[in-house]
């Protein structure tokens, strides 16, 4: 047991002296990434979500494990192609009886729509490392349009994994009872704003 602990922390030690050198090959510039084709990294990709709470705060969740397929090009951003999907299951707030509650038929109903999907149907460059990415939401078996306002964040080889990875970030506010989730509307506000935050692996 001793021996696996010493070798992971020297494991450790050993990424982060390297990480400055490998942080060199990042870059922030959107043209400069790598086209081809990307799988999200699960253990770092993730979407909160907020809402208003009766006008008194706003609370705060997430959903954790996302799924995702991105074909990218940044000289062809219109050919882009993302598929992504939660686990609604995949729910949390860090209260245990919320978060039963949040997977109930009063809110998401995980049991009958056990995922939620999004399928880009358009990318629209806003600016240098911004993009619209316009597409299909399918949540609580309703599918509507959402566009997510999407920004690059950095690309290259992690320090970690040594795979070339790209970083996005993305934001949109939808409303939940377009998609049938009316309980507590407009106590609980119906807008419900989404921050996604991503990273993606090169699939080759």
């Amino acid at each position: 047991m001793r021996h696996s602990i010493s070798h992971a922390a020297c494991g450790l030690a050993i990424a982060l002296a390297l990480a400055p050198a490998a942080m060199a090959q990042t870059t922030r510039v959107a043209a400069e990434v790598k086209a081809g084709a990307y799988v999200a990294d699960t253990s770092h990709s993730k979407v909160t979500w907020s809402v208003s709470h009766f006008g008194f705060s706003t609370y705060v969740g997430q959903f954790a494990g996302v799924t995702a397929s991105l074909k990218l090009d940044p000289a062809n951003l219109g050919a882009t192609a993302l598929d992504a999907t939660v686990q609604t299951a995949a729910v949390g707030t860090l209260n245990p009886a919320l978060d039963t509650h949040l997977k109930a038929p009063d809110f998401l109903d995980v049991a009958k729509f056990p995922t939620a999907t999004f399928k880009a149907t358009s990318v629209k460059s806003t600016g240098a490392s911004t993009a619209d990415i316009t597409g299909d939401l399918t949540l609580h078996g309703v599918t509507r349009p959402v566009v997510l306002q999407a920004t690059f964040t950095q690309a290259g080889v992690s320090p970690i994994d040594k795979k070339y990875t790209v970083g996005f970030s993305a934001m949109a506010v939808v409303k939940r009872s377009e998609f049938g989730i009316k309980t507590y509307v407009p106590a609980i506000s119906d807008d419900v704003t989404l921050q996604i935050d991503t990273e993606f692996k090169a699939a080759s």
